[in-house]
């Protein structure tokens, strides 16, 4: 079923559900009122019949009956009895239909006033008080106009009923229609939108209100343009890294070429081979990179790591000629080492520290020191690599994490420019922060934050 038809059907099924309630309390009201008319009209006879009958004592129930022809209206299957005290009937109108039991003549004695009910008839019995002594007067009678005012009633309303569901209908269906007009035209234009024009937009003013449907429009056009960045990453994702994976492999196939074509001395053999193992070694290494790349998307955090222990890890992991370059010196440091422990995965933070070493000792001169600062403040953990290299510009910095992007003064460096991005994807992985802080020429700071709530 559609949005529409839910629509329509649920405001139809909320309005019959009021409007029947409504139409119940009236009819509930109208019947009550009905019956508090009629039995003060059946009070008014009973008292007028004691009145004529026993205050005029000359009056005979023959009288009577000719005075209540005559002079009163009388009311349909009318019956009126009058009882003494004894509950011996002094006067019964010829009508054995009617039996009024003790236990009601005795209840109308005990509570003066009683409304019933004899088979059809509404009846009410009245405590009367005369010269002659005490009396008990019934009158019952049909209430036939009030029962044909309440049909009547009935009908007018199940016809106002009907009529009005029907117009609800009509009108839910038109307003449902208005309303997702347009949820029907943003449903239009996403549905024309595909991967080879991801850079087409939603109209955000569709419903010319700030309402639910111009934030809808919003949310998709946010999500078009992640989109757009996405895939268009993932284009120069696949660009780069075929070139990359290209150039090595090319270079390799031109060595064996040239190697292979005329016979040469074992030491060209072996700078042969030399290089041809070189562009081999780049070549793993780049598809390690990418490898862990991948797998920073379903990577399992399953281990305890304290991160200032994972500092001197990747230190160790570091080439060991340069490893003497890395000066880690430890800060303000807390009492208690568990702010300093972490839930993640060894293998791939243990890679992105390394990376950063890597980078920072990559960049700089051979013999220039690589400064790595630990400590812990106000509930965090942070970690800065600090070098004197080359910098990156400022033009350069804001692009330096986007995978296979090399700034121009680091193309001399062997690199792949997969490292820094890996780092980064890694961290976040584990619930930190890498930022990176660099001035052209001046060195190149990488600060790593750890909030200590993460575990």
């Amino acid at each position: 079923m559609t949005i529409r038809n839910r629509l329509t059907w649920l405001f139809v099924g909320l309005v019959a559900v009021l409007l029947l309630a409504v139409m119940s309390v009236i009819y509930i009201l109208q019947t009550d009122y009905t019956h508090q008319e009629f039995h003060q009209r059946l009070r008014d006879r009973a008292e007028v019949t004691g009145y004529v009958f026993l205050e005029q004592d000359e009056l005979r129930a023959e009288a009577f009956r000719d005075f209540q022809r005559r002079y009163l209206r009388t009311l349909a299957g009318e019956v009126l009895q009058i009882y003494d005290a004894k509950l011996t009937p002094r006067f019964i109108e010829q009508d054995e239909r009617v039996q009024i039991s003790d236990a009601i003549l005795v209840r109308i004695l005990t509570e003066k006033l009683v409304y019933f009910d004899v088979g059809p008839r509404q009846a009410v019995g009245l405590f009367y008080h005369d010269n002659q002594g005490d009396y008990i007067i019934v009158a019952a009678a049909k209430n036939h106009s009030g029962q044909a005012r309440l049909e009547h009633l009935a009908t007018i309303l199940a016809c106002i009923f009907v009529i009005s569901l029907v117009v609800i209908y009509v009108a839910g269906r038109l307003f449902a229609g208005k309303a997702l007009a347009p949820i029907a035209a943003v449903n239009d234009q996403v549905d024309r939108i595909t991967a080879q024009d991801l850079h087409r937009r939603v109209d955000a003013n569709i419903s010319h209100e700030q309402d639910e449907i111009t934030r809808l429009a919003r949310t998709f056009n946010r999500l078009l343009e992640r989109l757009e960045e996405s895939f268009e990453g993932q284009r120069t994702f696949v660009s780069n890294a075929s070139h990359e994976l290209r150039t090595p492999l090319t270079a390799t196939i031109g060595e064996l070429q040239v190697l292979l074509n005329r016979d040469r001395d074992p030491v060209a053999y072996r700078e042969a081979v030399a290089s041809v193992l070189t562009e081999l070694q780049q070549l793993k290494q780049l598809l390690n990179n990418l490898l862990d790349l991948n797998q920073t998307s379903n990577a399992h955090l399953t281990d305890d790591l304290r991160l200032d222990e994972l500092l001197w890890e990747a230190r160790e992991a570091v080439a060991p000629d340069q490893r003497r370059r890395v000066h880690i010196t430890l800060d303000e440091l807390p009492p208690d080492p568990t702010p300093l422990e972490i839930h993640g995965n060894r293998q791939l933070l243990s890679r992105a520290l390394t990376n950063l070493l890597d980078n920072a000792l990559k960049y700089s001169a051979p013999d220039a020191p690589v400064v790595v600062r630990f400590a812990y403040a106000a509930g965090r953990t942070r970690i800065q690599v600090t070098d004197q290299g080359i910098g990156i510009s400022e033009k350069a910095l804001p692009q330096i994490f986007q995978p296979f992007y090399r700034a121009d003064n680091a193309r001399a460096v062997v690199g792949h420019g997969v490292g820094l991005p890996l780092a980064r994807r890694i961290i976040e992985l584990h619930g930190g922060q890498l930022h990176i802080y660099s001035r052209l020429g001046e060195g190149t700071t990488a600060e790593v934050v750890f909030a200590a709530a993460h575990r």
